[in-house]
């Protein structure tokens, strides 16, 4: 039986109190392309789905029935999760509460994760190009400050696998919403840069640099290990990550 694959950031799973993981594509059973695929919503057989979750999940240790999961909506929506279960509306979730484990789902649109080591208060954030352009990090930031005291120079992030701006082009209309820096051109085509743009939101906020971990992969063009959405349209799966505080 093949395992399951996942990333695990460095920066962030040094702290003991935490873990942070981000699956792949690999090792799940549903039939290919959708192999690791954890989403209910994109035809997948829900008996398959169910089998994937338990294997990613049970090979971090994660009781499915603890997650917490944001029915997402590509908002800059941020809200607490005091318990698992599903949660309307939103793209961003926050907790202090021990063995409650949030999750996002994503398909070239950006994971977002952030630690408090002082207040042990962690965030999943989904930042997709409309939620990106909304400022959700920055909200998410934010909501970390006003619910739980949260100081900017007390938080270190992890910005997860995406559409790189190698693949993700984009019409004018799109790429006018955003800051020039994270916009750029080739061959008469834009492209935006979406943890680019994740980062700079969590500079803007506060966050040191050094704090921020970010990662090389493109969900495109790494058509080995992951899904996409904008490769595969309605053939893709979906991948999840997670972060909690062990309890």
């Amino acid at each position: 039986m093949p395992e399951s694959r996942s990333l695990v950031p460095k920066q962030l799973n040094a702290f003991p109190e935490i873990l942070c993981a981000v699956s792949t594509r690999c090792g799940g059973v549903s039939p290919e392309p959708l192999g690791m695929n954890l989403s209910y919503s994109v035809g997948d057989d829900p008996g398959n789905v169910d089998a994937n979750r338990n294997r990613f999940f049970g090979s971090l240790q994660i009781p499915v029935d603890r997650l917490a999961i944001p029915k997402q909506c590509h908002s800059s929506t941020v809200r607490r999760a005091d318990s698992p279960g599903g949660y309307d509306s939103t793209d961003g979730l926050l907790t202090n509460r021990k063995n409650v484990w949030l999750v996002v789902s994503v398909a070239d649109c950006t994971p977002v994760f952030v630690f408090d080591r002082s207040k042990n208060v962690i965030a999943a954030l989904h930042a997709g190009w409309r939620g990106s352009a909304a400022g959700i990090v920055k909200r998410g930031i934010e909501t970390m400050m006003a619910e739980y005291e949260s100081l900017p120079s007390d938080l270190h992030a992890f910005v997860g696998p995406s559409a790189g701006s190698c693949c993700y082009e984009v019409g004018p209309e799109v790429a006018e919403l955003f800051n020039g820096g994270v916009v750029s051109t080739k061959d008469g085509a834009v492209f935006v840069d979406l943890k680019r743009e994740s980062r700079r939101q969590l500079l803007e906020s506060g966050v040191p640099d050094d704090q921020i971990e970010m990662s090389e992969y493109c969900t495109i063009c790494g058509e080995h290990l992951f899904h996409s959405y904008r490769r595969d349209k309605e053939r893709s799966g979906r991948m999840m990550g997670v972060i909690g505080l062990k309890g």
